[in-house]
């Protein structure tokens, strides 16, 4: 199982969780969830349920994701298969994102 950290805005807001069959949860923390002030970190990831479960990346962090020649040059220069999705994202998505939502990679469970 791969793990990373969501940050939204520099606090910790979630896991991001790849499982051994491939697919995806996202899960918000206890305190991120419980705080009113707090937002959800996408639409489509309500903060009214604190847990979701997807066969493929969650579509809000595959958005995440260098196209065309970038991905080409970050898959060939961190020798990351092109079709490692979590891979990808937990490389490129660590400190310069369009948004407010980073990703850390957190060491292999």
């Amino acid at each position: 199982m791969r793990q990373a950290r969501i940050y939204y805005k520099g606090e910790q807001a979630g896991m991001l969780s790849q499982l051994e069959d491939g697919s995806f949860v996202f899960r918000y923390t206890d305190p991120w969830r419980s705080d009113g002030t707090k937002p959800a970190i996408s639409l489509t990831l309500p903060k009214s349920q604190q847990e979701f479960r997807v066969a493929h990346l969650f579509p809000f962090f595959y958005n995440m994701l260098p196209e065309g020649t970038n991905r080409q040059v970050v898959c060939t220069s961190m020798r990351i298969d092109p079709e490692d999705y979590f891979g990808i994202l937990m490389t490129t998505a660590r400190y310069d994102t369009v948004g407010a939502v980073t990703v850390q990679k957190m060491e292999d469970v």
